[in-house]
């Protein structure tokens, strides 16, 4: 049994008809389980137990603070990439010195403000962010880690390929030794770790494999020439089934890390986010209208790509089921279902085959819990959605749906200003 099931012919999020929670908050909202939360952490700790490896949240996947209170309630640490996440962390809960900041384009006002935090490691990921790094810690002593690009093909979409030799992330493997050999003689500051990331939605272990071998490769050269390597992180990108993948299971991931990495007595960073929180939210949503031209039919649902961009991002497929279960033998025909944006990419899917929907009648995405409510936006200048946390048969609002006068307050008319000279 799922965290999201049909029981009586209606879609429950964990024991929560999810029509109930519709008809209290209004849709569209995203729903979350704090079961599935709760269990996939565990199982993925369980999985790595045998090992000294700390689970660091990646809160990019999903940034609502109750989510990242779950984890950091059971333990976990947090992986962040902005000055805005390491406050959403710090807020949650999460202790400074199991927060690690990573993220290609840290600012210096970032930098100073994750190093007054006395969080546990900032990754460098290029030359001048070094140089910065090393102005702010001139007085001070700061234990870094560096992250390298080993070139690895993640075989994942292009857009979440990180570990290429062609994408932004990190240092070039090639240039290595020169960079920590550059940290080391900085005052203030110690290269201490290596990271990596090679990108996300990661479905065969293969590439991982590749990259953890030759990153371990490169701890032995660091060692041989002096640097005191005492941790790896080896980043996240577990993936997770939206269709009819097949994911890794964790503990052949853990025998994966303690076959490639074993033998060199680091402390590990472990950095999930999709594969903790993926399936363990739906985004919920209500037909306007069942509209049939001549050629095709649309199915007008009130949510849109702002509130779930991946579809139009990413062609990303999610399951789409009704709320309440149809019968069986119910006919169905291809549907595209679509938002009300102005825009043909607010576009969910093509030729779906759908049930005939009535207006009102609740339509569920599955698997968005995940890269959903965080990168939503108020294009179109649609509110944001609320964001619902679910415990057993209670619920929590975890994100209000704003109201228009709090929207239209974020702007400001015009007041000139004479610039000076």
């Amino acid at each position: 049994m799922t965290d999201f099931d049909y029981r009586g012919g209606v879609l429950h999020a964990e024991d929560i008809a999810i029509s109930d929670i519709a008809a209290q908050v209004a849709t569209p909202f995203y729903c979350y389980s704090s079961a599935a939360l709760t269990r996939r952490y565990t199982e993925f700790a369980d999985a790595l137990s045998g090992q000294n490896a700390t689970i660091c949240y990646a809160v990019k996947a999903n940034s609502n603070q109750a989510v990242i209170r779950t984890f950091a309630d059971l333990g976990a640490g947090a992986d962040v990439v902005s000055e805005g996440e390491l406050r959403r962390a710090l807020a949650a809960g999460v202790p400074a010195d199991r927060i690690i900041f990573s993220g290609v384009g840290k600012t210096r006002d970032e930098l100073a403000f994750a190093l007054a935090q006395n969080i546990h490691k900032i990754n460098v990921e290029s030359v001048p962010e070094l140089q910065v790094l090393g102005e702010l810690a001139a007085n001070r002593e700061v234990e870094i880690g560096i992250r390298v690009n080993p070139d690895v093909d993640a075989k994942t979409h292009e857009k979440i390929s990180t570990g290429r030799a062609d994408n932004k992330f990190g240092i070039d493997i090639g240039q290595a030794r020169e960079i920590f050999a550059q940290a080391r003689a900085m005052p203030g500051v110690t290269p201490v770790s290596v990271a990596v990331h090679i990108g996300s939605q990661l479905t065969d272990l293969a590439p991982l494999r590749a990259a953890y071998e030759t990153v371990a490769e490169l701890v032995a050269v660091l060692r041989s020439d002096g640097h005191n390597i005492d941790s790896l992180d080896l980043g996240g990108g577990l993936g997770i089934r939206y269709k009819d993948e097949v994911p890794p299971s964790m503990s052949d991931y853990a025998r994966m890390v303690q076959e490639t990495t074993g033998n060199l007595g680091c402390q590990l960073f472990v950095e999930p986010g999709r594969m903790l929180v993926g399936n363990a939210g739906v985004l919920v949503t209500q037909v306007i209208y069942d509209k049939h031209s001549e050629s095709r039919r649309f199915v007008i649902v009130d949510a849109a790509m702002n509130d779930l961009i991946r579809p139009a991002l990413y062609d990303a497929y999610h399951l789409i089921r009704p709320a309440a279960e149809p019968a069986a033998g119910t006919p169905q025909s291809a549907a595209d279902i679509v938002g009300p944006i102005c825009e043909t990419g607010d576009t969910f899917t093509r030729n779906r085959q759908m049930p005939a929907l009535q207006t009102g009648d609740l339509l569920v995405f599955d698997s968005a819990g995940a890269y959903g409510a965080v990168m939503s936006s108020t294009y179109n200048s649609r509110l944001l959605i609320p964001e619902i946390l679910v415990n057993g048969k209670d619920f929590a609002v975890i994100r209000p749906r704003p109201d228009y006068d709090e929207l239209l307050k974020l702007d400001r008319l015009a007041k000139w200003q004479q610039s000076e000279g």
